[in-house]
């Protein structure tokens, strides 16, 4: 009787033993297996980033995560300090890791300029100053892109005019937002000039630049027919422009 209570007693401590080990096992394997994990934090897509956006109006389109270094590409960045003046060189996709190669300073590819999206080709346009922000504008920037018309004479019988343009020979149209300025050539400003009202020099923009945009074939043609027979406009984005889609213009527009 003695015996079989002591021989019990034994085979419990050997089960609380072999439990304690085995749980001290599968720990042990957890954190070995953290360890060989080596988790790294990095930034991750969380939206289409196009090419040429700069650096600083991506942070809300990009997250941190967590993953393990076997998962993490090299050059992954962990946050956008330091990359301040950097442009996006391609088209960033949602889930897509941030690479440090993917932000390149744009006078380190063609001076002046950055990259055209896939899909887009660029176009050329020679815009005077005050259509173009003063000449403040610079590769990289997003825009969005107006074409007025000011018609000489009668329009043709059956003419294919919107609606709301018949009958007015002026006119103003909303053609395209979020285009992309791949480049800009234009001459350096004059030598600063003083305001009338105030002794601060300021530096005036001298003549018209050459613009270069990225645009699709369709919206290329309409822009160029835009600058053939009319004039085009680019108003500068930011990434808290508020885009709408507008009505066409005409005198009789604003008079109401």
């Amino acid at each position: 009787m003695k015996t079989r209570l002591l021989g019990g007693i034994a085979a419990l401590l050997l089960a609380v033993i072999g439990t304690v080990l085995l749980v001290s096992y599968v720990q042990g394997a957890d954190k070995r297996a953290q360890q060989g994990l080596n988790p790294v934090t990095v930034l991750v897509v969380k939206e289409r980033i196009p090419a040429g956006t700069k650096a600083e109006e991506i942070g809300s389109k990009v997250k941190t995560e967590t993953l393990p270094q076997s998962a993490v590409a090299q050059g992954t960045i962990s946050a956008l300090s330091g990359q301040t003046g950097k442009v996006v060189s391609a088209d960033l996709q949602p889930g897509e890791q941030l690479l440090s190669a993917k932000l390149v300073n744009p006078n380190e590819l063609v001076p002046g300029t950055v990259p055209v999206p896939a899909g887009l080709q660029e176009v050329t346009f020679l815009l005077a100053p005050e259509r173009i922000l003063g000449g403040r504008l610079e590769a990289g920037n997003t825009v969005t892109v107006f074409s007025s018309f000011k018609l000489d004479g009668d329009m043709p019988a059956g003419a294919d005019l919107p609606a709301e343009v018949k009958g007015w020979k002026e006119y103003t149209k909303l053609l395209n937002h979020d285009v992309i300025v791949t480049a800009i050539q234009q001459a350096a400003p004059d030598a600063q000039k003083k305001s009338a009202t105030s002794d601060q020099a300021v530096a005036l923009p001298n003549g018209s630049a050459y613009v270069t945009l990225a645009v699709s074939d369709a919206n290329a043609a309409k822009m160029v027919f835009g600058a053939e027979f009319g004039t085009l406009y680019l108003s500068k984005q930011t990434d808290k422009t508020t885009k709408s889609e507008p009505p066409v213009t005409t005198l009789g527009g604003e008079l109401k």
